[in-house]
């Protein structure tokens, strides 16, 4: 790859057609749109190329005023045939709307003899879609030079407003009416009274402003550059200037064509030139540009340029004819085609038209398609097409030998281009000993010059911060796949850093020593070492781990080595750091980080919390479940074991409370430990309250508790925690050692404890014995106390002892007085209890009567029948008679008449209908008990009929006590509730309504459509 672009000529000049009038005379001007080239010629035709169809041809015919001696000029473009006009003289103008050759119109201007023509001078329209041009009344007698179309708003339908230029030095805005094949109105805009000059050119812009349109209008004359703007409609716009100044650029010198070309790239002007007498005036076009001139005008021209037509070498020669390429001017002098360089103002090439002089009297002008981007020369009889070979190519060196280093930039086509740029910036800044500068430059060459040149440039002249600038650039330039060089040079760029803050230092310490003040290199001190984190930070994962801690250890770099570990993930070398300086709350800061090893916490939670207890338990606490508590219980032991001030709030007990309290641990280390602290207090209310509180509580079948119950009784035994060991007793269901223990610490104690068994009745009055006897004998030697607190302890027990059950505990010598009250009390409690069971007896002696009358009247129960009741199975009558329905097996026939069922709710069903319903309806095992205890029941009637010799047509059949037991079953599985009334229609509820055993009837309903033959219709043919 080359630095520069491709070789050869940017452009190129090449006959494109020779006899281009096709025999309609020579050729007096031509205008190019859309890939379409129209001609004028001196006989009054017009002819049509169009390259788009690879296809050129001229039609129509002379009218019926070709004789007519008149001068014209037309505006042409897209799909139409070349129509027949009267001579034509100046210029053709195309307007091509959205880049379709179809959307165009021409118009076509003439002046004529006034001594052969008295209405003076004509101007005609043609649209794309007519046949013939239509001459423009309203503008008869008014030479157009110029017109100026509305790019943005044509259309395929209508041309919108266009502006029309004259001789005379007026403006018109004109809308055509295709439909009407007229004008809709002609409105004058403008007309020129200071310096009377004909208009020969003019450009019209458009650009959207919110809801309104912006106008961007620029008009020519020979001497003037006139520009005009503004919102609302042309007529407001030139409107305004009536009261305020017009902007002109006047430029004197005569020049035989004033002519003003816009550049257009996707359909937006870009810049502008003015061939003028004196040079080419240019300058870019910004129409969203909010600039306000000294006059309050909007001033839409930037970068203004000028071109001097001395430096074309050619002395007075001014050209006949421009055109306008992206970056060039190509200028018509003579038969040559000079192209000049626009931003350089240099001149490029020269190129050479041939035009066979022997037949033509030279090149005419210039013209251009901006939908193509090709520029045409024409003479009397040819067209020649002037194509551009990337004409952009070499302006970024264009740019480059202007300084313009940004524009050469973005001109650049190739990395060696922009390595030539950054070159030539770096070079400038490195001899102006801008070395921060260069070394950013330096930077980003990537083929031209060595890394290892540039590298040494910094090193000869000892810039060493330099260097590391550039060292620090080329790390922003290079690729993830570099990643070799990337490494080294951040190593390079490290030991950089050290060697800076060492200097740094020693600068402090001299500075120091010599009593001077070293503000300043403090502060660049700190700026440096804080550059210098946020280069690791960013290089943590290029640079090498071993080798970048090594630099950082042999400098001395403690604070940035510990800075470097933690980035690189290895945190164990920065907690250890942190807790040998006594920075325990930073150590805490780092083992909250997300990405750290839990295991570290656990490591190092021994010595953090002999560090600062608070902090750690406080860390301990804002992670929650993130930590197990067990694994913590070393520290927590470590801490407990060591003495502390009697007011010392115990962080452990806190942080144990938390876990059990609030994180619903579930360890039983974790709750032995708080039950051993809560032990270990003076103050015992903490201790039972822990012993109270059921942690399991809401767990299905869980313990109430998580602590060992033995280890707690253990532990408050020896602490001598008396109440507590009660509780524990308790808890283990060991009622009585509780109580006994209670005994020795408190009375009310005890009584509680003995309440607390409901369950035993026996149990609970051992207790209470025990108690009672407590009482007594701890009242013994005090004179009726211990009665009175016997007899109080008795109405507390709720009558579960009474009076003769701690009678024995009395001694012998009580007086009978004492207990006179409570004997008594009992005795009316005794007589009461009898009264209570003679009134039982007396109501169960009631109730057996009303069985027996109940039985009694069962017997003699019945329910009417009609004779015309159907059975709710079969749908036959109830009364059948016997014979035309088979008795069922295990039932007793009535007369002739089948065994039936009658329900209270009045449905009524043979035995046999009923238990086959029922049998079909239940589900497998009641249906299989009922089928077993109908055949148990058909063997025994069997077997009774055989023994007893009865007989089975009609007779009655004796029943034994076993059968009427199995037929009570039977009554019961299958008649002890109606089965159109009760549960089982419910449950029917739920089953298919065709179930599996009718597929057969479900089949027989399906309707299958029958075949039909197809019908063949006749067909007939008439030829």
């Amino acid at each position: 790859m080359e630095a520069g672009g491709g070789g050869g000529q940017l452009f190129s000049v090449d006959p494109l057609e020779r006899q281009a009038a096709r025999g309609h005379g020579v050729v007096t001007s031509m205008a190019a749109g859309s890939d379409v080239i129209v001609l004028g010629t001196s006989r009054g035709w017009l002819v049509r190329h169009d390259f788009s169809l690879e296809d050129a041809h001229g039609c129509g015919r002379r009218g019926d005023w070709a004789c007519v001696c008149a001068r014209r000029s037309a505006l042409c473009g897209g799909s139409w045939r070349a129509e027949c006009a009267k001579p034509f003289g100046s210029a053709l103008d195309a307007g091509v709307g959205r880049g379709h050759a179809e959307d165009s119109a021409l118009l076509a201007v003439g002046d004529v003899d006034p001594l052969t023509h008295p209405g003076g001078a004509e101007t005609y329209y043609h649209h794309a879609r007519w046949p013939r041009p239509k001459p423009l009344p309203r503008l008869r007698g008014l030479l157009v030079n110029a017109v100026a179309w509305n790019r943005q708003s044509i259309t395929e339908a209508s041309t919108k407003e266009v502006i029309l230029g004259t001789e005379s030095g007026q403006i018109f805005e004109m809308a055509v009416d295709e439909a009407d094949k007229r004008e809709k109105y002609v409105k004058p805009l403008l007309e020129l009274t200071e310096q009377r000059e004909g208009i020969k050119d003019l450009q019209m812009e458009t650009a959207v402003v919110g809801n309104s349109t912006r106008y961007y209008v620029m008009a020519v004359t020979p001497t003037r550059l006139y520009s005009f703007t503004g919102i609302g409609s042309l007529e407001t716009v030139f409107a305004s200037y009536s009261d305020r100044a017009i902007h002109f650029m006047e430029l004197p010198g005569e020049i035989p064509n004033s002519e003003l070309h816009f550049f257009i790239k996707q359909r937006r002007a870009k810049h502008f030139g003015w061939l003028s007498g004196s040079g080419i005036y240019h300058g870019e076009l910004n129409f969203g540009a909010q600039h306000s001139s000294t006059s309050g005008d909007e001033n839409f021209v930037e970068n203004k340029g000028f071109f001097y037509y001395s430096k074309l070498g050619d002395s007075g020669i001014k050209p006949r004819s421009f055109a306008l390429s992206e970056f060039h001017f190509l200028l018509l002098i003579g038969d040559k085609i000079k192209v000049v360089n626009r931003i350089s103002q240099q001149m490029v090439e020269e190129l050479v038209v041939d035009d066979t002089p022997e037949i033509s009297r030279g090149i005419i002008g210039l013209c251009s398609d901006p939908s193509t981007g090709l520029f045409y020369a024409y003479d009397e009889s040819s067209i020649f097409q002037v194509s551009t070979s990337d004409e952009g190519r070499d302006m970024w060196q264009v740019y480059l030998d202007m300084n313009h280093y940004a524009a050469a930039l973005s001109h650049c086509r190739n990395p060696y281009q922009r390595d030539q740029v950054y070159l030539v910036q770096a070079d400038a800044a490195f001899a102006a000993k801008e070395y921060y500068i260069a070394a950013s430059f330096y930077a980003k060459i990537n083929y031209i010059l060595l890394f290892e040149e540039i590298s040494l440039k910094f090193i000869s002249i000892g810039e060493q911060d330099a260097l590391r600038t550039f060292l620090l650039r080329r790390l922003d330039n290079l690729t993830k796949d570099d990643k070799m060089q990337i490494t080294m040079i951040s190593t390079w760029a490290t030991e950089l850093y050290l060697d800076k803050i060492n200097h740094l230092l020693l600068e402090d310490t001299t500075a120091t020593t010599t009593n001077s003040v070293a503000e300043p290199n403090s502060s660049e001190y700190r700026l440096i070492v804080n550059e210098f984190r946020a280069f690791l930070s960013d290089s943590k994962h290029v640079l090498d781990e071993a080798t970048t801690m090594r630099l950082l250890e042999s400098y001395g770099r403690v604070d940035e080595l510990v800075y470097f570990a933690g980035l690189k993930e290895q945190y164990e070398i920065v907690v250890h750091h942190y807790i040998q300086q006594g920075e325990a709350r930073k150590a805490l800061e780092v083992l909250q980080r997300r990405n750290v090893p839990v295991d570290l916490v656990y490591k190092f939670a021994p010595d953090l919390i002999m560090l600062d207890a608070y902090e750690t338990v406080e860390s301990w606490m804002m992670a929650r479940n993130k930590l197990n508590p067990g694994k913590l219980i070393p520290a927590m032991m470590r801490y407990v074991s060591e003495p502390h001030a009697k007011n010392e709030t115990n962080e452990v007990i806190k942080y144990l409370e938390f876990c059990v309290k609030d994180l619903n641990n579930e360890d039983p280390g974790v709750h032995n430990l708080l039950l051993s602290l809560y032990a270990k207090k003076e103050d015992e209310s903490q201790l039972l309250q822990f012993l109270d509180t059921k942690f399991g509580k809401g767990q299905t079948n869980g313990p109430d508790f998580f602590y060992d119950p033995k280890y707690a009784l253990r532990l408050c035994l020896q602490e001598k925690r008396m109440r507590a060991c009660v509780r524990i007793y308790s808890m283990m269901s060991m009622h009585e050692e509780a109580v006994a223990l209670a005994l020795k610490v408190d009375l009310e104690l005890t009584k509680a404890e003995a309440d607390k068994v409901e369950d035993d009745e026996e149990l609970r009055k051992k207790l209470c014995l025990k108690v009672a006897k407590h009482v007594i004998e701890q009242e013994k030697g005090v004179k009726r106390e211990n009665i009175k607190k016997a007899i109080e302890f008795l109405s507390e027990t709720s009558n579960l002892l009474k009076i003769e059950d701690i009678l024995p505990f009395f001694p012998d010598f009580v007086l009978i007085d004492d207990f006179k009250e409570e004997i008594c009390k009992s005795l009316k409690d005794y007589n009461s209890q009898i009264e209570q069971l003679k009134q039982e007896m007396d109501d169960a002696t009631r109730g057996a009567d009303n069985i027996r009358s109940d039985i009694g009247a069962l017997a003699q129960r019945y329910s009417v029948i009609d004779r015309e009741q159907d059975c709710g199975v079969c749908r036959r009558k109830i009364l059948t008679v016997g014979g035309l329905h088979q008795v069922g097996r295990s039932y007793t026939s009535v007369g002739h008449m089948a065994p039936f069922y009658v329900f209270p709710c009045g449905h009524a069903f043979h035995a046999n209908c009923l238990i086959g319903h029922v049998t079909r309806c239940s589900n497998q095992v009641q249906a299989e008990r009922i089928l077993d205890l109908q055949k148990r029941l058909s063997l025994m009637d069997r077997k009774a009929a055989k023994e007893n010799g009865a007989s089975v047509n009609g007779e009655s059949i004796t029943s034994t006590t076993p059968v009427d037991k199995l037929r009570s079953q039977l009554d019961d599985a299958v008649a002890s509730q109606c089965p159109f009334c009760g549960d089982l229609m419910i449950k029917e509820i739920s089953l298919p309504f065709i179930i599996p055993q009718e597929s057969d009837e479900k089949a027989s309903w399906e309707i299958k459509p029958q075949p039909t033959p197809q019908k063949i219709l006749p067909m007939t043919m008439s030829i």
